[in-house]
C-alpha cells in the first residue's frame, strides 16, 4: 500500500529587522568591507558599490538590509548592509609607493586594506620635495620612495580619493623604512619631539635626603634584578630577608615613575597618548623618553633608586601573613640575567644562591596554588625571530620559559593581585569601594565554548561545561544584569567550572597529534583582557582581583594604578570613576594597536626569513581552515602560510564549517585542524606580507 509522505514543517526564518548603526570600516583589498559595530560579535558586510566612498578606519552610519543563511543557533550567518554616510574620515595613514610625473603624483597602495591608489595634488609635493627655478624637482629621483598618506576627500565623480603625504619613510626594502612603515600604518610614533626630550633631560637625577626620609629604606636589604640578557631597562627588583619570626619578607620593588612624571605634564600627556611601549622584532618604541626608562627609572645595581613597593611577609607554605604598600628607596646588590639565575636554580651555586633558591621555592608554591585554583595552563610554544645588527632575520627559535622566568612572573602576579585586592575588596559590610583600575579577563563567550565543545568532540574528547550565562557585550557592561558595575565578586562560578574542564582537557590532549589544534581553538575561545574600573576578575589567571602595577615604564595603566594607590594610602577620597573609565578604554585601545603592530612586524620578518626558502618542502600541520583555503604551520619554526583551495588540483574541496573540515567533492578526502601535511613554499611576498604554500599530495 502506498503511504502518504508526511509534510515536514517549514522552518520559519526569523523576521529581519532593518537597523541603523554606527561602526568602523574594516576594508579588504578586493574593495568590499565589514563594518565593525561596538558591542556586537557579528560584523556587517558591505559590498564595494554600497560603501559610498568609505575607506578603512572611517566611522560610518550603516543600515542593515538583509540577512543571509541561518546558522545552527538560529541566527543569521551573515548580515549585509550599506553605508548611509561617512561620519568621520580616519586619520590613520595609508602606506604606498610615490609615483611622480611633471603634472601628476600618486601614492600606489601596498596595503591589504586599501584597494584604491591616492592622488596627490602636484602642488602639495612642495612641502617634502621643493620645486624651485634654481633646484627643479626631479620626478625620477623621488618616484619609488615609500610614503605615508592620508585621504582628505573623495569627490563623488572622482575616480580616486585625493590625499596628502604626511611622512616620507625612505627607500623600500631598507629595514628602517619597513619598520617605520609599520609604525606609520598604525599611527604609532617612532621618535619623541624635541620638546619632550628636553623636558625629560630637565628632570633632576638627585635623590635628596628629604626624599629618602619620606620613604621606607631597603638599601641594606639584599635585593636583585633578573632580566633578559639584552635588557636595557630594569624596572622591577626583588628583595629578600628572613624575619625574627622565621617567616620571610619578599619585597617587589617597582621603579617609581610617577615620582618623576607628574599628572598633566608634557611627558605625562605623551605617555598617555602612547599608552604603552611597542615591541617590534628589531626595536622598542618606548612610552617614556630614554632619560627615564633607561636611566632614572632603571634599577641598576649599586645605585640608590626610588621605588613603589609591595612588601609581603610569607610563611613556608607561601601564605601572605602580612603586607605593606608604599614608596621606598633601594640599592640593588646585583643584576642577573635569566640564564644566570636558572643556572643557580639548577646547580644551587652562584651569586646570592641562598636568596635565589629560597625565593624560587616560594614561587613554585605560588604557581602550584594558582593552577590548582583554575588558572588556564596554555603551553603553546612562543616563537621568536632572531635578527642580526642590520635587522635581517637569521633564525626562528622557540622561547622556552624556565624556573627563573617563573620566579619573577609569580611575584609580579602576586603584587598585581594583592594591590588590586587591597583597594578593591570592601573593608566591611556596606563599605564603598574606591575607584580603581583593574586588568580584567572575563569569562569566555558561551557560543565560543559551545563551538569548542563540538570541535573537541570530533576528536573523541568531552568538555563538560554545563550551562553558561551569556557574556555581557563590550561597551554595555553597566546594563548587564548579571554583572553589576564595581562588583567585588570577581570570577563567576560558571567560569571557574569551565576553567577546570579546560585544564583537564589540555592535560588529556598533551602529546597527541591534535594537541596544537585543540589548544589553538581553546585560545580563540578566550575573551580579550582589558582595563576597566569595574572588577570582573581575571579568568585566565583565576584571580578575583587583578591589576597592572609592575611595569609603569612601559604601560600607562600602571602609572594610573601607582597614582591611585598613593592617593588612597594618603586617605584621599575616591577619584572620578567616569574619568578613569575613559582612560582605561583609551589604554585598552592603545594596547591593541601596539599588539597589532608587533604582529605585523613579526609577520614581515617571517616572510623575509622565508624568501630564500621558496621551493623547499617542509612538514607541517593544519592550523586553520576557511572557505578559501587552509593555513599550515611548518616545522620546526611554526611559520604559518596559506594553501589556497584553488591551487589544490586533485579535487574540488568544500569547507564544512560545522565540522571544521575541508571535504573533497569527488574523492571524499577530508582535511581537518591538526592534520599533518607536507607543503612546498611557493611565495613569500614582502609587499603583501603573505606566505603561500603548495600542498604536496601522494
Amino acid at each position: 500500500m502506498k503511504r502518504r509522505k508526511l509534510r515536514q514543517p517549514k522552518v520559519k526564518k526569523p523576521a529581519f529587522k532593518r537597523e541603523e548603526l554606527v561602526g568602523t570600516v574594516s576594508m579588504t583589498r578586493e574593495g568590499y568591507a565589514f563594518i565593525e559595530i561596538p558591542g556586537q560579535d557579528n560584523d556587517i558586510f558591505v559590498s564595494a558599490p554600497k560603501l559610498r566612498g568609505a575607506l578603512n578606519g572611517d566611522t560610518v552610519k550603516v543600515v542593515t538590509t538583509k540577512a543571509k543563511g541561518i546558522g545552527p543557533d538560529g541566527k543569521p550567518k551573515r548580515i549585509e548592509g550599506e553605508v548611509l554616510f561617512i561620519i568621520e574620515r580616519s586619520r590613520l595613514p595609508h602606506i604606498g609607493i610615490l609615483q611622480v610625473t611633471r603634472s601628476e603624483a600618486w601614492v600606489i597602495m601596498e596595503s591589504r586594506v586599501m584597494p584604491y591608489d591616492i592622488r596627490i595634488p602636484i602642488e602639495d609635493l612642495d612641502q617634502w620635495f621643493p620645486d624651485t627655478p634654481d633646484s627643479p624637482r626631479d620626478p625620477k629621483k623621488i618616484s619609488g620612495l615609500k610614503v605615508a598618506a592620508i585621504v582628505k576627500d573623495w569627490p563623488r565623480r572622482a575616480m580616486a580619493p585625493i590625499g596628502e603625504i604626511i611622512d616620507v619613510l625612505g627607500v623600500p626594502g631598507e629595514n628602517d623604512t619597513e619598520m617605520h612603515s609599520i609604525l606609520a600604518e598604525f599611527g604609532l610614533p617612532y621618535r619623541f619631539e624635541p620638546n619632550v626630550e628636553e623636558a625629560a633631560n630637565a628632570i633632576s637625577t638627585e635623590i635628596t635626603a628629604a626624599e629618602i626620609s619620606r620613604r621606607r629604606d631597603f638599601r641594606e636589604v639584599t635585593t636583585f634584578t633578573i632580566d633578559p640578557a639584552d635588557a636595557k631597562d630594569f624596572d622591577d627588583a626583588i628583595s629578600y630577608q628572613v624575619l625574627p619570626s622565621g617567616n620571610v619578607e619578599i619585597g617587589v620593588h617597582i621603579a617609581d615613575v610617577t615620582h618623576y612624571v607628574k599628572p598633566g605634564s608634557l611627558i605625562d600627556k605623551v605617555a598617555f597618548e602612547r599608552g604603552t611601549s611597542v615591541y617590534l622584532v628589531d626595536r622598542t618604541v618606548p612610552m617614556l623618553p630614554e632619560k627615564l626608562s633607561n636611566n632614572l627609572c632603571s634599577l641598576r645595581p649599586q645605585e640608590d633608586k626610588l621605588c613603589f613597593s609591595a612588601v609581603f611577609e610569607m610563611d613556608e607554605k607561601g601564605n601572605v601573613v602580612n603586607e605593606w604598600f608604599g614608596r621606598t628607596v633601594i640599592n640593588s646588590n646585583v643584576r642577573l640575567n635569566y640564564e644566570e639565575a636558572q643556572q643557580t636554580i639548577e646547580t644551587g651555586e652562584g651569586i646570592l644562591a641562598t636568596e635565589i633558591l629560597a625565593v624560587h621555592k616560594l614561587a613554585e608554591i605560588l604557581r602550584a596554588k594558582r593552577f590548582k585554583a583554575g588558572a588556564i595552563n596554555f603551553e603553546r610554544p612562543e616563537m621568536k625571530v632572531q635578527v642580526d645588527e642590520n635587522g635581517k632575520p637569521v633564525g626562528v627559535y622557540e622561547k622556552i620559559g624556565k624556573e627563573a622566568n617563573w620566579l619573577i612572573e609569580e611575584f609580579m602576579l602576586l603584587a598585581n593581585r594583592r594591590v588590586a585586592q587591597f583597594i578593591g575588596k570592601p573593608k566591611g559590610r556596606g563599605a564603598k569601594v574606591k575607584t580603581f583600575v583593574y586588568r580584567v579577563h572575563e569569562d569566555p563567550n558561551p557560543e565560543k565554548i559551545e563551538a569548542l565543545r563540538k570541535f573537541v568532540h570530533l576528536f573523541g574528547y568531552n568538555l563538560p561545561v554545563g550551562e553558561m550565562k551569556a557574556a555581557p557585550k563590550k561597551g554595555k557592561e553597566k546594563a548587564a544584569p548579571e554583572k553589576k558595575a564595581a562588583t567585588p565578586k570577581g570570577l563567576s562560578k560558571e567560569g571557574k567550572n569551565i576553567a577546570g574542564a579546560l585544564n583537564a582537557l589540555l592535560g588529556k590532549v598533551k602529546g597527541s597529534p591534535e594537541e596544537n589544534a585543540i589548544e589553538l581553538m581553546a585560545l580563540r575561545s578566550m575573551a580579550r583582557a582589558r582595563y576597566t574600573t569595574d572588577n570582573y576578575g581575571h579568568y585566565g589567571l583565576a584571580f578575583d582581583y587583578y591589576t597592572h602595577f609592575t611595569s609603569p615604564i612601559r604601560r600607562y595603566p600602571d602609572m594610573m594604578v601607582h597614582r591611585l594607590l598613593a592617593m588612597y594610602l594618603d586617605q584621599e577620597p575616591s577619584q572620578n570613576k567616569d574619568e578613569y573609565e575613559g582612560m582605561c578604554k583609551h589604554s585598552s585601545e592603545r594596547e591593541q594597536i601596539a599588539t597589532d603592530a608587533e604582529r605585523v612586524s613579526i609577520k614581515y620578518k617571517l616572510v623575509e626569513f622565508m624568501q630564500d626558502k621558496v621551493g623547499q618542502i617542509f612538514d607541517g600541520s593544519i592550523s586553520g581552515l576557511t572557505e578559501w583555503g587552509m593555513y599550515v604551520e611548518i616545522e620546526p619554526t611554526k611559520i604559518e602560510g596559506m594553501v589556497p583551495l584553488r591551487e589544490i588540483h586533485t579535487d574540488y574541496f568544500i569547507f564544512d564549517e560545522e565540522n571544521y573540515q575541508l571535504i573533497g567533492k569527488g574523492t571524499g578526502k577530508r582535511y581537518t585542524l591538526g592534520d599533518k601535511v607536507k607543503v612546498r613554499v611557493v611565495r613569500a611576498s614582502l609587499e603583501q606580507k603573505i606566505i603561500d604554500y603548495q600542498l604536496i599530495t601522494d
